[in-house]
């Protein structure tokens, strides 16, 4: 049961003051915060001393030179997206109470995520309900989870290293990721190329590539031919490391099924290994707490549908 001051504090909390809050830790300080709402610096300053009155606690710690949120005001941060994203839905819930499929579907999805079977479903939803409103973002795989988390987005498509708290998710397709060297590396062209001749090249590659990361396969396997230690390059978009392995900052790993193209032109060769290559899985997010608006959940169902009527097998590109 809620102790009194726990029953009283919904009621004294301004949530504007919240919004202020949130803003503040979006864009990594009161200034930016003040330039971004319209206000004026001690406007946001005083606001977020008023939040920190009501919680009995410090949320931001900020000097000249420094800005963090302490671990409390992390907290409330997660859960003040949550409300957010739950109240920036309530348009879409109110005006889809009849019978047309309507409303807005927002994805957040990694940058390389290229499924034709996840493009089909898209395609045959939009055909068959015209008037549905899309906003799609590419981020890296852990904003993808935090959206996710936040409720801020109606899926998530992006790689995991493990099931993410209070989130469900599914195998969306699975993908082989091969090295691949540019037009002006030494080994471009060549054949007979053994893994050996990888030895001491150095290396771009994703942000997630890492220990106990979602491509730490890759790590490993770039370990084993004698590559560098440590990356030249690192990024979280794919065109960015295409465009880092064809300007031959160094030899980098992409899925072998989207880096056919690129192959077939001339612009990037694969080089070995070119058999037991490391295999990524591509999850599907959902979070089961949002209330789906009508186009969201006529969504998702056809992408259920979708996951239960082709195999993984199916489902598998770019296989050696």
């Amino acid at each position: 049961m809620l102790k009194p001051y726990e029953q009283r504090f919904p009621w004294r909390l301004d949530w504007n003051l919240l919004r202020t809050f949130m803003v503040v830790v979006d864009e990594g300080g009161i200034t930016p915060a003040a330039n971004f709402l319209g206000l004026k610096q001690p406007t946001v300053s005083s606001s977020l001393k008023r939040l920190e009155a009501v919680v009995g606690r410090k949320l931001i710690n900020r000097s000249s030179s420094h800005f963090s949120v302490t671990p409390l005001g992390q907290v409330l941060y997660n859960e003040a997206s949550s409300i957010f994203g739950t109240i920036t839905q309530l348009p879409d819930l109110m005006g889809g109470m009849d019978d047309q499929v309507t409303g807005h579907v927002s994805i957040a999805m990694a940058s390389h995520v290229v499924s034709p079977h996840f493009d089909a479903v898209l395609e045959r939803f939009n055909a068959e309900y015209p008037q549905v409103t899309y906003a799609i973002s590419t981020v890296d795989s852990a904003e993808v989870v935090a959206r996710l988390q936040q409720n801020r987005v109606t899926l998530g498509v992006c790689l995991l290293h493990e099931q993410p708290a209070r989130l469900q998710s599914r195998v969306l397709y699975r993908e082989y990721f091969g090295f691949f060297c540019g037009p002006q590396h030494r080994l471009f062209g060549q054949r007979d190329i053994r893994l050996a001749d990888l030895r001491n090249e150095d290396a771009v590659s994703f942000q997630t590539d890492e220990v106990n990361g979602p491509l730490n396969s890759i790590a490993g396997l770039r370990q084993k031919a004698g590559m560098r230690p440590g990356l030249k390059g690192i990024s979280s978009s794919l065109p960015e490391v295409r465009r880092m392995i064809m300007s031959n900052f160094g030899i980098g790993a992409l899925p072998v099924h989207v880096a056919e193209k690129d192959v077939q032109l001339g612009l990037l060769w694969q080089l070995p290994p070119y058999s037991a290559l490391p295999a990524i899985d591509i999850y599907l997010l959902t979070n089961p707490k949002r209330t789906l608006n009508r186009a969201e959940s006529v969504l998702s169902a056809m992408l259920d549908a979708e996951l239960n009527r082709v195999s993984l097998t199916q489902r598998t590109y770019g296989q050696a």
